[in-house]
């Protein structure tokens, strides 16, 4: 049913097409086609009935620079930071995430799909810091797995991964 929508709409596009300035007798015909056209391709997405589905993923990457797994006054988040995340979809597809953190330290991943293929398992994993001063992995931040069960147009918050100081600094001892 779909690719039969698909094929009509795309006979359509291309019949408007085919039709020469010479052929068009008013300006206000040409609108009008249009304007049925724009009503066709609606009217096909409608019909097909494919439900869309929106995931989003949020988490941050900090520099504990104390290396005391608390955050402090002392401590930042990394700006560049990259991580990856990996998802399994419901029919079973894996898809690969690449994202970078902000001026806050924020990644985001977020992506819309029919609801047939949405997201079902995801892992979440540092990559790089990017910082020469905060770029060892802290305890506990080597990687995050979880179920995504969230409906469309929900996120899914990570919990912060954590970079340290080979050495931490004189003023933290």
């Amino acid at each position: 049913m779909v690719d039969l929508c698909i094929s009509f709409v795309t006979g359509l596009l291309l019949a408007q097409l085919n039709v020469s300035d010479k052929d068009k007798t008013h300006p206000m015909e040409s609108k009008n086609n249009n304007l049925v056209l724009g009503f066709v391709v609606l009217a096909v997405f409608l019909i097909s009935g494919v439900k869309s589905w929106t995931g989003e993923i949020h988490g941050r990457v900090v520099c504990d620079v104390c290396a005391d797994s608390s955050i402090g006054p002392e401590d930042h988040v990394l700006e560049g930071a990259e991580v990856a995340v990996l998802c399994i979809t419901k029919s079973g597809e894996v898809v690969n995430y690449q994202a970078f953190t902000n001026s806050k330290g924020i990644y985001t991943v977020a992506e819309t799909m029919p609801e047939s293929e949405r997201w079902d398992a995801c892992l979440a994993r540092p990559i790089s810091s990017f910082h020469d001063h905060c770029n060892h992995l802290g305890d506990g931040s080597t990687g995050i797995k979880f179920t995504y069960n969230h409906p469309s147009g929900h996120f899914h918050v990570i919990r912060p991964f954590v970079y340290r100081p080979s050495t931490a600094p004189t003023y933290c001892i």
